[in-house]
């Protein structure tokens, strides 16, 4: 009897110990079945991304129509353009003018397929619609879970992109940098990779701070550093360092685990890491582009808290489990290349002027304020 009792005692210990595990969500036990469950998952199917266009356009099919006041409330926020008889119009003044040659690459491609239409594009990094606000028909690149913007694939795509030292003419020009990355992936291959962490940035936030004393306090385990932005002034600026040197995306493909913040807003950087068929570490979830909510976490890369607090353990736990989380940098990549090519971009493009241009209720007329792009 007494060898029943202590049997069940402790079975108890050991069920109350794995629900403590299970509940902690910075043990390496809940990142292990995290894994597992999902190790089975698939990518989206053909009509990839359509989760986030009916979410996108959810008020407005609620409410059945964009009506003409919702959309004059757009012109504020950024570039009013107009598609008639196939031909692009849009006001003479864009503020960056990159962008907005990055956004008409992809309207050009598919124009003539469009009913007459016009909308309102936000060029700014910024979204601009409040869910706590009247909603307007406007479109951003980029947006936290505060804001119900309408999301459409950024410029840098193609052009406009932010530029840096590496990218001195901005970051586009997708299908070239897919080669240009894969080149560097397959020079490094998973086995070639050194077994640490890697970010290279600039402080646009204070929150990639504790990864940068985590790297110089265990190096072993990561290699991070600020580099200079043009708000630098001093070293104070990088944390009592000097900036490092700027690097290219494809000098990240030397190393295992990749990691990724925000920027301003979405990070321009996320979609490009993953090519290196590194495993990439994804630093919070609030901001998205159009494509991020089809990325599964623990299936297509690691999520990783803001506070950063489970970092350290987080590395250690990825260099002692090697072969399953190569299997992760893998469907990461996979899910890239699959799903997000040019034709991808411009079929999203595509699907969400068509939407919207359905919902419309006037009749356009040619505003003689606009020129004519093509």
């Amino acid at each position: 009897m007494k060898q029943r009792a202590l049997l069940i005692i402790l079975c108890t210990l050991i069920e109350i110990i794995d629900f403590s595990f299970q509940n902690f969500v910075y043990h390496p036990y809940t990142w292990l079945r995290e894994i597992r469950q999902l190790q089975n998952s698939s990518d989206c199917n053909d009509n990839c991304f359509q989760g986030q266009l009916e979410h996108d356009f959810l008020i407005w099919r609620q409410k059945g129509r964009i009506d003409y006041e919702s959309f004059q409330a757009t012109y504020k926020h950024g570039i009013h353009y107009q598609i008639i008889n196939g031909k692009i119009y849009r006001q003479e003044l864009c503020l960056f003018p990159s962008r907005c040659t990055g956004i008409e690459y992809f309207l050009k491609l598919f124009a003539r397929d469009l009913p007459n239409t016009e909308f309102v594009l936000n060029v700014h990094d910024h979204p601009k619609v409040s869910k706590y606000s009247e909603p307007i028909p406007l479109f951003s690149f980029s947006k936290s879970n505060r804001e119900i913007d309408i999301l459409y694939p950024a410029w840098s795509f193609w052009a406009g992109g932010p530029s840096i030292q590496t990218e001195p003419s901005g970051l586009g020009r997708w299908d070239l940098k897919i080669g240009s990355i894969r080149e560097s992936a397959f020079r490094t291959p998973w086995a070639d990779k050194k077994n640490v962490g890697f970010f290279r940035g600039s402080r646009t936030s204070s929150e990639r701070d504790p990864l940068i004393m985590l790297s110089r306090e265990k190096p072993h385990l990561i290699e991070a550093r600020y580099t200079k932005n043009q708000a630098w002034k001093s070293s104070k600026d990088t944390l009592g360092l000097d900036p490092a040197e700027i690097v290219t995306f494809e000098q990240h493909c030397p190393y295992k685990y990749l990691f990724n913040f925000r920027g301003v807003a979405a990070s321009f950087r996320l979609r490009h890491l993953f090519l290196c068929e590194s495993l990439v570490l994804h630093v919070g979830e609030d901001w998205i582009e159009f494509f991020y909510p089809e990325l599964i976490p623990w299936f297509h890369y690691i999520p990783v808290s803001t506070s950063l607090e489970e970092v350290e353990d987080l590395l250690k736990f990825l260099q002692e489990n090697d072969e399953i989380v190569e299997i992760i940098a893998r469907n990461g990549k996979k899910f890239i290349e699959e799903h997000l090519k040019m034709e991808d971009v411009t079929n999203y493009w595509r699907r969400i002027i068509l939407a919207y241009s359905e919902l419309i209720t006037w009749s356009v007329v040619r505003d003689d304020g606009l020129i004519l792009i093509t």
